[in-house]
């Protein structure tokens, strides 16, 4: 059964979606953008920066459900800049140290509140 997850560790979810989901085997986190809890929009700092927050936004859903990026199966990684694929990189491999987890990596148009960055994952919880 479906269960939504809650966090206030992570900006609050401000539209129709959760911060994540479950089903008690499988985490799904929605979209995270660079944006603190406090609700602090990080969209004039680096993609390094962005990265880091969006992951830590991330991080602190999963971990409200007891897992960690390290459980994380899938993660889709969104960028206003595929130019900015490097620098993405090499801040997401902070987080991911050992045997990470499948990516996508995809160029968009345009994200919400026009930052540079936007990160969703998928773990699980066995």
């Amino acid at each position: 059964m479906k269960r939504v997850i809650e966090t206030p560790d992570a900006p609050a979810a401000v539209g129709a979606y959760s911060q994540g989901t479950t089903d008690g085997s499988i985490v799904f986190t929605a979209g995270q953008i660079p944006m603190t809890a406090d609700g602090d929009l990080l969209d004039d700092e680096s993609i390094t920066v962005q990265t880091r927050q969006a992951l830590e936004n991330v991080s602190a859903i999963l971990e409200e459900e007891g897992a960690t990026v390290e459980d994380a199966l899938k993660v889709t990684v969104y960028m206003d800049d595929i130019d900015d694929f490097d620098e993405m990189n090499e801040a997401y491999k902070e987080y991911f140290l050992d045997n990470p987890p499948a990516r996508s990596a995809v160029e968009v148009a345009a994200l919400p509140k026009g930052v540079g960055v936007e990160i969703e994952a998928i773990a699980t919880l066995d």
